[in-house]
C-alpha cells in the first residue's frame, strides 16, 4: 500500500468516525490523484494537485496605490519569473511534484524534482509546498530555460541544468502567519523561500503583496481564478513600435472570426512577435490602422501580443 492510499484510508476512517483530518475538497483530489496514478500515467496524463494553484490578480503601478488596497497586505517579495510548481509530502517524504498546469491539474515531475529539493521533511501531517523553479537571467530566455528542463524526459540531462526551487508557500499553513511558515521552511526544512535571500540573480517580473496573517488570508477566500489576500504588483508596460505588415482573418474554436495583425518581427521581453490579435474591426477603426503604419505592441501579461496605439 502506497503512502497515498493509507493517507486516503485513514482520511475515510477518520471522516466516518466523526473527526475528519482533512477538507472534502482536499480528500476529493487525493482520491482522483489515486485513481489517475493507479491506472499508470502516460506522457500528458494530469495529475490533481492536493490544493489548487491560482493565478495572482495583477496591479500596475500608477493605476492603483498598493499601499491602500488593503491595510494588512505587508509582506512584499520579489514575483519570480520561472515555472510554478507544486511538491506534495506524505508522512514526510516527497511524494508527488506536479508543474502548474491550469492550477487544478499538473504533469508528473517528481523524478526531477527530487535532485532540487528535500525529499523528506519534519511534518507528518500531509503539506503542499509551492514554489517556482528558476535559472539565473544571464541564461538567454531563462523562463523557457526553466519551464523546458521540467518537460526533459532524461533526468541526468535535467541534472546538468542550472535551476534553483525557491518556495513562497506551504499548504495547510504550519503558524499563524506567512512569515513564520517561510522561516519554518527554511530553518527547519532547508528549502531557498522567497522572502530570504538576495534573488537579483533571478529573473523577475514584479512583486507580490501578500496578507501575512494566514487567518486573514483565508478569511479572504478566492475567486474563481485569484486568492483576494495577494496580488502582483508590476511595472506598467512601454510598447514596442514596429511596421503593421497585413492584416489576415482567422476563425477561432467557437467559429468566431477575427483579424489578426501580421508585424514586421520585434523583441519584446524575450519573444520575437510577428503577430498580434486585433480582436474585431471596431478596434482597428479606433486605432485607426491602416497597412504600412507604425504601431505600438506590448504583451499583455507578459504573453499575448496586443497592438494598443498607432504610432506614426
Amino acid at each position: 500500500m502506497t503512502k497515498l492510499e493509507e493517507l486516503i484510508k485513514k482520511a475515510k476512517e477518520a471522516y466516518y468516525n466523526g473527526d475528519p483530518i482533512m477538507e472534502d475538497d482536499v480528500y476529493d483530489r487525493l482520491e482522483e490523484q489515486l485513481e489517475t496514478t493507479s491506472v499508470g500515467t502516460s506522457d500528458g496524463a494530469r495529475i490533481p494537485h492536493m490544493f489548487p494553484m491560482y493565478s495572482l490578480q495583477k496591479v500596475y503601478k500608477g493605476e492603483k496605490d498598493p499601499h491602500t488596497v488593503l491595510k494588512q497586505w505587508a509582506e512584499v517579495t520579489p514575483k519570480l519569473d520561472g515555472a510554478a510548481v507544486s511538491l506534495q509530502y506524505i508522512n514526510g517524504e516527497l511524494s508527488m511534484a506536479l508543474t502548474r498546469g491550469d492550477g487544478k491539474k499538473g504533469l508528473d515531475i517528481t523524478d526531477k524534482m527530487r535532485e532540487l529539493v528535500p525529499t523528506t521533511i519534519y511534518s507528518k501531517q500531509p503539506k503542499q509546498i509551492t514554489g517556482e523553479v528558476v535559472a539565473p537571467k544571464e541564461i538567454p530566455n531563462a523562463r523557457n530555460y526553466a519551464a523546458g528542463a521540467l518537460n526533459l524526459k532524461d533526468v541526468e540531462e535535467f541534472k546538468k541544468r542550472d535551476l534553483t526551487f525557491i518556495a513562497y508557500g506551504i499548504q495547510p499553513s504550519i503558524c499563524p502567519t506567512w512569515r513564520e511558515d517561510m522561516d519554518m521552511l527554511s530553518s527547519h526544512m532547508k528549502f531557498a523561500v522567497a522572502n530570504r535571500g538576495d534573488w537579483d540573480r533571478f529573473p523577475q517580473d514584479g512583486e507580490v503583496w501578500r496578507v501575512n496573517s494566514n487567518f486573514d488570508f483565508d478569511k479572504l477566500g478566492y475567486t474563481s481564478h485569484h486568492p483576494r489576500g495577494a496580488f502582483a504588483l508590476k511595472e506598467k508596460q512601454e510598447g514596442i513600435v514596429t511596421k503593421l505588415l497585413d492584416v489576415k482573418w482567422q476563425v477561432g474554436k467557437s467559429g468566431a472570426v477575427s483579424p489578426v495583425a501580421i508585424l514586421e518581427p520585434c523583441i519584446i521581453g524575450e519573444a520575437t512577435v510577428s503577430r498580434a490579435t486585433l480582436h474585431n474591426m471596431a478596434i482597428i477603426e479606433a486605432l485607426d490602422l491602416e497597412i504600412g503604419c507604425m504601431v505600438e505592441v506590448i504583451r499583455a501579461g507578459e504573453i499575448i501580443p496586443q497592438i494598443v496605439a498607432r504610432a506614426d
